[in-house]
């Protein structure tokens, strides 16, 4: 397990963290000093293509920096991203400790084959984003508003889950009646990155719903979130990223798709006008909810993160092993952020975010989000992996072990209190200290 803490403190006090966490974990490093952002934009969508392009595709980076100490959140259009190259560069080059890359989960993204290029436009993008630091402050909030999905996972007559897109005698294919099963997850998520003109630079928006509004059109699109985003930076004149972060959208379709095409010689066309409403829904709550956020007082800044790795085996395959690499990470001592990689489902977003409020933190789950490891693929929460259907227990190439969501939630949950200082490596204080002594004196009952 690897510990990293920034801390912007006075000496006395950042010692006192120092020490605490070494004795915790046995592996540190601390620094003090102002946050430095940088942030960047970068088309990956290939000059020629092999599909036509609807809308282009972009990695949009921010770096945190503290004295050198860096951490890195790049958001790709892209169904699923992963490259253990691309880290490697990234650390050895721009010293970035900690790369997060974090997939919108588009089902309109690129073919394969184009894995180079989609490299070096990031690496653009981290490079564009370094030379460009600027001093910076942090500011986060959550807005609840009415849902966007439903849990494509519905149950039928015989008790056990099916997904949406199979019809039955009572359920329509697809859900065009959009009937709001649940759970869901009704929230928008905002972190901002202001410089100390209070100029906003950056924009995290994380919401958790599957980026396949117009899947099958057999073009290249970034779905509603390519939308939500350039609406996003439009809303504040093109001055900041906006950087679109999945939450746990495993098992959430969205209320608003276009009908699928059988193939790229369909006569019938992908209705994108879905995209559009769906794009600038979100959109306009994440807008209302990031021009209403303000940092507090005061220019220094907080950042604590700490990695951690947990192995499971499959769950009817038991030969095989997930290695499955997450950060948590705290902010200004109340900004958490979970990442997890794979796909998790809505259920284990929703059980950890009320633990953590009842913590008096500010929750933020970071689904598709890789920078170590395995790629688990779906992640369901026990009771949908009983209850079956897509995902849950069928046409992921290898599930994980049942209870993994669980256990990867737990360990953010107990990770964060190692990161506030709660969490004691050793036993605590015992002892009783006997108090003054009762005396018992009986009362007459009165007539």
């Amino acid at each position: 397990m690897k510990v990293t803490i920034m801390r912007i403190n006075k000496f006395l006090i950042a010692a006192f963290v120092v020490l605490s966490f070494l004795i915790q974990s046995g592996q540190l490093f601390a620094m003090s000093g102002i946050l430095k952002a940088g942030t960047a934009k970068v088309n990956i969508t290939p000059l020629k293509p092999n599909e036509p392009v609807h809308d282009s595709l972009y990695a949009r980076s921010l770096v945190l920096d503290m004295n050198g100490e860096r951490i890195a959140f790049v958001s790709v259009d892209l169904v699923i991203y992963t490259s253990k190259e691309l880290e490697k560069i990234c650390r050895n080059k721009y010293g970035i400790t900690q790369l997060m890359l974090c997939s919108s989960h588009t089902h309109s993204g690129l073919p394969d084959g184009n894995g180079d290029y989609i490299r070096d436009q990031i690496i653009k993008s981290i490079d564009m984003a370094v030379k460009n630091m600027f001093p910076a402050k942090v500011c986060a909030g959550r807005k609840n508003f009415p849902q966007l999905g439903f849990n494509r996972l519905i149950v039928r007559a015989d008790g056990h889950a099916r997904e949406s897109w199979y019809g039955d005698d009572h359920y329509l294919s697809e859900n065009p009646d959009r009937i709001p099963f649940g759970p869901v997850d009704p929230e928008v998520g905002i972190i901002k990155i202001e410089d100390l003109n209070g100029q906003p630079r950056a924009i995290i928006m994380n919401y958790a719903m599957h980026a396949d509004v117009v899947c099958c059109n057999y073009a290249v699109s970034a779905d509603y979130p390519g939308v939500a985003c350039r609406d996003v930076e439009k809303a504040f004149d093109n001055k900041v990223n906006c950087l679109f972060v999945q939450g746990a959208g495993g098992n959430i379709e969205s209320l608003i798709i276009s009908s699928r095409r059988t193939g790229p010689d369909d006569p019938f066309q992908t209705d994108y006008n879905a995209i559009e409403r769906v794009g600038s829904l979100l959109s306009y709550q994440a807008i209302k909810l990031a021009k209403s956020l303000e940092p507090g007082e005061g220019d220094s800044t907080d950042l604590k993160f700490m990695d951690d790795s947990l192995e499971f085996t499959g769950r009817f395959d038991k030969t095989a092993n997930f290695n499955v690499h997450i950060s948590t990470i705290l902010i200004n001592n109340y900004i958490v952020i979970a990442t997890c990689p794979g796909e998790p489902f809505i259920q284990l977003q929703l059980n950890w975010k009320k633990k953590m409020e009842e913590a008096s933190a500010n929750p933020f789950l970071f689904g598709y989000t890789w920078y170590e490891g395995t790629w688990p693929n779906y992640i369901p929460d026990i009771k949908s992996a009983a209850l079956g259907g897509y995902g849950a227990d069928q046409a992921s190439p290898n599930p994980i072990k049942v209870g993994a969501g669980e256990t990867i939630m737990n360990r953010h949950f107990e990770n964060y209190f190692k990161l506030i200082g709660s969490m004691r490596d050793r036993p605590g204080p015992s002892g009783f200290t006997p108090g003054l002594r009762w005396i018992y004196t009986p009362v007459p009952r009165t007539k």
